[in-house]
């Protein structure tokens, strides 16, 4: 699979995420408008695909230059097919970071999605419904985090938006629990339910076994001795697993230093999983984060840890050649500038294309990925600019 963020189905039969469509904006729609054109779109996708459950309409900057109504085309759209269509008013210039955009994506779920099926009774539900809130499946997370819970016993009634659907997203509501991955892109939605419907919210960390086992007993607590009952049986189960990994990979990774720069909740939620293979986190930072994140953040860290916020290119080489790191964790971006240092580096966003990371069985994929990066032979053969004798600078200049 090539895309990180899994999913079910066959793409145009029973599932859509990948498939976007363009109304082919032109110069005379910026003069003349484009409503009419979104309108015969949203018409033409309920021609071609009839079995999807709903469309997203999603505008770029030329439509909010110049204002088209987007919500207007969209109720009225609604309308005609009888299915929902999600304004959501995306463009590029609208705020600073990619925080903003999951204000505005939360907000459009809000208005357009969560009420869809208040006062319905067609969905049954029990004591111990759960949903899995800002869990993007990537490399299957989501996945491996549903087997935990419902080996506890608990009822997973809907994920997103990993691998999520429409109709879970609508009975989301109907959830005696949330429980929230992402806070940063998620916690606003979160918040509006707990609000308008009562529905509790906890945030949970399935990274590593130690903040798995935590996480379990926290959930656990919401509800009765049956699922604290399977909540330990749960752990109990893959201790001796998490054992043998932590007993395989821990001799070679012991002591080594880690440096992150990642976004959403990794910076934090993966430090404990690092710790459990005996490295050490000596500095971590986020791309978008507020005030809050780090005020998470400072908790999981020690005392001795760098924190930085939305650093350069430039400033994060630098901090990597002080705190001379044997592990980076960061994005595609810095990828290839660290792996030129003779850095190792492993791709935080992604998981390199590898994973799940997540729950007991990610675990054992985490810490392989991280010893295969530390222990590579290729590093061998270059030299971190920390190393280097002064002499080899100068020849490496003049070359």
């Amino acid at each position: 699979a090539g895309r990180r963020n899994y999913y079910v189905g066959v793409t145009g039969i029973n599932t859509f995420g990948t498939m976007n469509f363009t109304s082919d904006f032109q110069e005379k729609d910026i003069v003349f408008g484009g409503d009419k054109k979104l309108a015969k779109l949203i018409n033409e996708v309920e021609q071609l695909f009839p079995l999807h459950k709903g469309i997203s309409v999603q505008s770029e900057c030329p439509i909010g230059l110049i204002g088209d109504d987007i919500e207007a085309v969209s109720k009225k759209g609604a309308k005609e097919i009888n299915k929902p269509v999600v304004p959501v008013r995306c463009e590029g210039f609208r705020g600073v970071s990619q925080s903003l955009g999951h204000h505005i994506a939360n907000d459009a779920v809000r208005d357009w999605v969560l009420g869809n099926r208040d006062g319905s009774t067609e969905f049954v539900a029990t004591p111990y419904d759960v949903t899995i809130i800002g869990d993007y499946n990537i490399g299957g997370d989501a996945w491996a985090s549903r087997i935990l819970l419902e080996e506890m016993g608990l009822r997973v009634i809907a994920q997103w938006s990993g691998d999520g659907t429409l109709a879970e997203m609508e009975n989301t509501p109907k959830a005696k629990l949330n429980l929230l991955h992402c806070y940063r892109s998620m916690n606003y939605i979160s918040r509006h339910m707990e609000e308008k419907y009562g529905i509790p919210y906890m945030e949970y960390n399935f990274f590593g076994p130690t903040k798995i086992a935590e996480a379990l007993r926290n959930i656990a607590n919401f509800f009765d001795d049956k699922i604290k009952e399977g909540a330990e049986r749960v752990i109990a189960k893959y201790q001796p697993m998490m054992q043998a990994v932590i007993d395989k990979y821990k001799p070679r990774l012991q002591g080594k230093k880690v440096m992150l720069y990642v976004g959403g909740l990794r910076p934090r939620h993966v430090i404990g999983a690092y710790e459990d293979l005996g490295m050490e986190v000596v500095g971590t930072g986020y791309e978008f984060a507020h005030g809050d994140d780090y005020d998470r953040t400072i908790k999981e860290m020690g005392d001795a840890t760098l924190l930085y916020d939305d650093v350069t290119g430039f400033e994060l080489e630098e901090f990597v050649k002080r705190i001379q790191p044997d592990l980076v964790g960061s994005g595609i971006k810095e990828k290839y500038v660290f792996q030129k240092m003779g850095i190792p580096l492993r791709q935080m966003h992604s998981w390199d294309y590898s994973g799940p990371y997540h729950g007991y069985d990610g675990f054992a994929i985490f810490a392989r990925d991280m010893d295969i990066a530390i222990s590579s032979p290729t590093f061998k053969n270059l030299v971190p600019p920390w190393k280097k004798k002064p002499e080899e600078v100068v020849a490496q200049k003049a070359a």
